[in-house]
């Protein structure tokens, strides 16, 4: 990779050990961003379907989030490394992407038809998106190498925290006494409608604590004078991106080989468990029956339960890496989550269903930090943000695969049936659990700062 001028080294000796508490003040945001995506996860495949989608076409209508992923993180991501602002580089977009992603999710229960809540879905995914990455790469901003374990921990216990109340929202409506079957005039429970209306004021009071209570690392004379010199423009952020994944370091390229399974079955899992479990508990594919939106029900106490474990095991996995490496703690978790899957359409008492969820919920914890933590070593830091781009293509891309490769043998290879695909889901998870222990965890030697190097490397 190209030299980076030595006076950068003095930006990264001055970031301070940041308390606990700094550092969950800094996180709060991902809480409302991890809302969000708790609520697509567990009702955009209701919603398609209460407004008329067909179970075989409901992966195309998930396009919104894997194409603005790919479009939107790795411009995004060129675009804050380079930017100076009097709020700093990555701030801008937390606030542009968090008003988005709130007006989205307030109009999308309102959806009058299919299409408008396709369109609705594609605003919100690109405000997410614009707020992601940035997001990932002010942690690695902010915080000494010695602390990259705990701010990465720490997210994605935000993220096991927000994504729990986004799916037990409808179950805790329904306790305080909304009626589980009050629809409004397009078949979509009110529950859900309400659920979208809190989403929408935690995306944007989360964003703000943060902004308010953090503020970004003040950037030596020297490294902003780098910054300033920097091609400005769409086309220098493209030329950025290009020139970055041609020196891609070998860990990331390993790491998109094991993301290629991981996303493909989370992305399996998220759309069609509620129609597994409307087939397997409740023996229907009726939308408009009351066992489909118990089954909707049932997927938000389940789902709860595993971001749950997920917020417990941000922080328990932890010591656990630090002892056995990212590497093989991953490995581990996937391993747990693919064989829950694959029990979950065996099993036919919904009370059962929260044990595979135990598995599913630590390869969510996992998910949400370990992969970081291992590219965390091999980037320079003055391309953080363009690289936690890239590595979201590694994302979305397996997503976008899926969505027009599933519908091709959904019916042929397996049957037309949801809860095929949930079994497709866990052997790809285990697939992906093989994946990661070929993965070489490297340390970034070109980069100008030792504090990319995590603790937790494996």
């Amino acid at each position: 990779m190209p030299s980076i001028p030595a006076t950068s080294t003095s930006f990264t000796q001055r970031r301070p050990q940041l308390s606990f508490a700094q550092i969950l003040n800094m996180n709060v945001g991902f809480f409302g961003i991890q809302y969000s995506f708790g609520l697509q996860q567990s009702n955009m495949s209701p919603i398609y379907r209460y407004l008329g989608a067909n179970e075989a076409s409901l992966p195309l209508l998930w396009l919104a989030g894997p194409m603005t992923g790919l479009l939107v993180q790795p411009l995004i991501g060129a675009m804050s490394d380079r930017t100076l602002s009097p709020r700093g580089r990555r701030t801008p977009y937390f606030l542009v992407g968090a008003v988005l992603c709130s007006l989205a999710l307030l109009w999308m229960p309102f959806s009058a038809s299919l299409w408008m809540a396709a369109g609705l879905l594609w605003i919100l995914d690109a405000g997410n998106n614009v707020t992601m990455e940035p997001y990932r790469a002010f942690v690695s901003d902010k915080l000494d190498e010695r602390q990259h374990s705990i701010g990465f921990g720490t997210q994605s216990a935000f993220t096991g925290l927000g994504q729990t109340l986004s799916y037990l929202t409808p179950s805790i409506l329904v306790y305080l006494g909304l009626d589980r079957d009050l629809v409004n005039g397009r078949g979509i429970p009110l529950i859900t409608v309400c659920a979208f209306v809190i989403g929408s004021v935690l995306s944007i009071t989360s964003i703000l604590w943060t902004v308010r209570t953090t503020k970004e690392i003040q950037l030596s004379e020297e490294e902003r004078t780098r910054i300033a010199a920097m091609p400005r423009g769409l086309g220098a952020s493209l030329r950025e991106v290009a020139e970055a994944m041609r020196q891609m370091p070998t860990t990331m390229k390993q790491l998109a080989v094991m993301k290629l399974f991981q996303w493909y079955a989370m992305f399996c899992y998220w759309q069609y468990i509620v129609l597994s479990l409307a087939a397997t508990l409740f023996h229907t594919h009726d939308a408009a029956s009351p066992g489909f939106r118990e089954a909707s029900l049932v997927n938000g106490q389940i789902g709860g339960f595993y971001n749950f474990v997920a917020f417990v095991g941000a922080f328990a996995l932890v010591p656990v890496a630090r002892r056995v490496g990212s590497r093989l703690t991953h490995a581990i978790c996937l391993s747990l989550a693919g064989a829950g899957m694959l029990c979950i359409p065996l099993i036919s008492d919904r009370t059962l269903l929260f044990i595979p969820m135990l598995g599913v919920g630590l390869a969510w914890a996992s998910i949400m930090s370990n992969p970081y933590v291992m590219l965390a070593g091999c980037i320079p830091q003055h391309r953080v943000g363009v690289y936690m781009g890239i590595f979201n293509m590694f994302i979305v891309i397996p997503m976008m695969i899926q969505i027009f490769t599933l519908p091709l043998f959904y019916e042929a290879w397996l049957g037309g049936r949801p809860d095929n695909v949930i079994r497709l889901a866990g052997a790809l998870m285990l697939c992906a659990a093989v994946a990661v222990l070929f993965v070489r965890v490297a340390v970034a030697r070109e980069a100008p700062d030792a504090a990319l190097a995590p603790a937790l490397a494996g």
